[in-house]
Formats: structure tokens, sequence, C-alpha cells
């Protein structure tokens, strides 16, 4: 895909103007929506387009999420050359930016660089909705740092202890609570393939501080090994 032609910004359905925020949750929303996930979907296009589909949204995001990619391209596309954008003079930014998450109050920065808003925006917004309320039980720390086998029985075991309901973490995630419960019962019969049901135990291990590619890695051998024995 030629950055210079393509539109990454229509990829993702989203204006030149989105906040890294809106990107983000663009790109997951984008991502699940072609992940396989529906029957309605493969109605209507074949699993190979929708692949290809995947293929362009990663691309888009592999560069609109993250600033400094992002402005290249937006320089060699033309895209937010003037006023208030992710290029801007630093010295003349003057941006009042609104968290959905705060009622009633808003955020006001004066005469800060881009880098800066997006990074404390961005803190901000990850702070209220992956931050995880929990009592800390030293052993169970000592046995999920000392793990290098992360089961479902085990992910769940986790989940439950650091306070996170299956509700909340399908809305974290952006995954379907059915196929967080089937990851954690490891039914088989209720996950798509392979390299879905990695992305989805990546993004699990994520929002459990973990770390996800130990989690994902150590789950996939139990998941084909499940796969050889039906």
């Amino acid at each position: 895909m030629d950055a210079e032609k393509k539109n990454y910004y229509e990829v993702l359905e989203i204006e030149t103007n989105a906040t890294p925020n809106q990107i983000e949750n663009a790109y997951i929303r984008a991502r699940n929506a072609y992940s396989g996930d529906s029957v309605a979907l493969y109605s209507l296009m074949t699993k190979d387009e929708c692949d290809n589909i995947l293929g362009q949204i990663e691309e888009a995001y592999s560069v609109l999420g993250f600033p400094e990619k992002r402005r290249e391209y937006d320089r060699l596309r033309g895209f937010n050359q003037g006023g208030i954008s992710p290029q801007a003079n630093p010295d003349k930014i003057h941006m009042v930016l609104t968290v959905e998450d705060r009622k009633n109050e808003s955020i006001q920065y004066e005469n800060f660089g881009s880098n800066l808003i997006e990074a404390r925006v961005s803190k901000i917004t990850a702070q209220k909705k992956f931050g995880l309320e929990f009592s800390e039980n030293a052993d169970m720390e000592r046995k999920i740092r000392e793990a290098s086998d992360f089961p479902g029985s085990f992910l769940k075991e986790i989940r439950e202890y650091k306070n996170v309901s299956i509700e909340r973490m399908a809305e974290m995630t952006r995954i379907s609570k059915t196929h967080l419960t089937a990851i954690e019962n490891e039914d088989v019969s209720k996950l798509p393939a392979e390299v879905y049901v990695r992305g989805y135990v990546y993004q699990f291990a994520k929002v459990l501080k973990l770390n996800p590619d130990t989690v994902a890695n150590s789950y996939l051998l139990h998941f084909k090994k499940l796969r050889t024995q039906k």
C-alpha cells in the first residue's frame, strides 16, 4: 500500500483532525468489525476479503497511531497543515480539550507542545479506562510473577483477583463476553481461528498488566493441543 495514495483516515473512518484517543478507538472498532466474529459479515464477504481489510486497518494504525509517523504522513498528504494540528508550532497552540469521562469538566492547556497535550490526555484517559483497583496479595503476586504457564483457568483466577468483571473486561478489550468466557474455559468450539485468539488473549493480558507476549504464547500452546484433540 502506498502511504502517499492511500487515505489512512478513510480506512479507520475518522476525520483528519482526530485525537489520539479517537484513532485508537476507531482502530479497535474497525479491527473487531472484521475479526471474523460476525456470521452476518461472512455472508457478505469472504475470509480473504476480511483479512485484506484487516491488513489495511493494521497498516493505517501503524502510521496514525504514532505521532511522528502521523506527522510525516500528514506532511506528505497535505493534511492538518493549518491551524492546530499534529505538527503545529508549539508556541502558538491554544487548546481546550474536554474529557468525556469527567462530567461538566474540561481540561485547558495553553502554550504546550502537541506531544505534551497528547501525552497528558492519553494518560488521563488510560487511567480512567484501564486503571485497576484491588487489594494486593503477596502470595498471588509471587505466583503471577513466577508463572510461565497461563491456561484459561489461571487467567480467570488473575482476572478475579484483580477485581475485573467479565463485563468490564469486554468493555476494555472490545471482545465479546462469549469469547472471553470461552478463553477462560478453554472452550475451543466457541473460539475463532488461532490468529484471532492470540490477539484476544494479548489484549486480555494487557488489561491485567501481564506480559502479553508471554501470556499469549503460553495460551496458544493449550489452544493448539485442545484443537488437535477435537
